[in-house]
């Protein structure tokens, strides 16, 4: 069943490309920044000054408001503005079903209401560096959602490292390649071709290393659209 999407926060379009593969007929992404990467319909703009109208033409909506008010990863989150409750209070008088990410930390604290964890071992993520080494993907998101997700389940990393990509670097916090006698530093793959291995690894090979720093892996959202597709499905049957 196909539906269209309006993809808030939109970046480099790792989300977008997620519901393309889960049937989504019409996507536009919004960004207050220029998005040259993004591969669909695109709006600049400010969330805060859309019009509801504007969202109804929907049948979905995916914001993933900036996370670095709240995320580990952010020594001075005081800079940043917590753009959750202003982003559901939008959606919520849209109407439109809508789907919020961030990231764990985020909604450890609160701010995401009974959100749905996925993670890149849900779905089998990974690269394979020139040895032939396998790496997997974690990357822990956090959904909430206006409607039923259920999320499936997770094997695990089954004992592979685990890898991600964050600061626009490609990076494994294993013991091997850490570095500095406590400092916590690491050797990021030397001799390989990181952003090749960046862009297996989260399945977006159009985006920068920047861009894959905050995107949504297209797998997370290509099963968070087949699920809508079939709730979707179930509301019509039962109309």
């Amino acid at each position: 069943m196909s539906f269209d999407v309006l993809d808030l926060f939109c970046c480099e379009g790792g989300a977008a490309e997620g519901y393309r593969q889960a049937g989504a007929n019409r996507i536009v992404g919004v960004d207050w920044k220029r998005q040259r990467r993004y591969r669909y319909g695109f709006l600049r703009a400010d969330i805060t000054d859309l019009d509801v109208r504007f969202l109804r033409q929907f049948d979905l909506i995916h914001a993933s408001p900036g996370c670095q008010f709240g995320t580990a990863m952010n020594n001075d989150k005081s800079r940043h503005r917590n753009m959750i409750p202003a982003t559901r209070k939008l959606l919520q008088a849209a109407g439109v079903p809508y789907v919020i990410e961030n990231v764990k930390k985020v909604a450890d604290a609160g701010h995401l209401i009974d959100p749905v964890y996925l993670t890149g071992t849900m779905f089998g993520d990974h690269m394979i560096t020139s040895t032939g080494r396998r790496y997997v993907l974690e990357r822990t998101r956090c959904f909430e959602t206006s409607w039923p997700l259920q999320a499936p389940t997770d094997p695990g990393a089954q004992g592979h490292p685990i890898a991600n990509v964050i600061g626009g670097h490609i990076r494994c916090r294993d013991a091997e390649h850490r570095t500095g006698k406590g400092t916590g530093r690491t050797v990021d793959f030397p001799g390989e071709n990181r952003p090749a291995l960046a862009a297996q690894l989260m399945g977006m090979p159009w985006a920068t290393m920047g861009g894959m720093s905050e995107a949504v892996p297209p797998s997370f959202t290509r099963y968070i659209g087949q699920q809508f597709a079939r709730h979707l499905k179930q509301q019509e049957m039962a109309a």
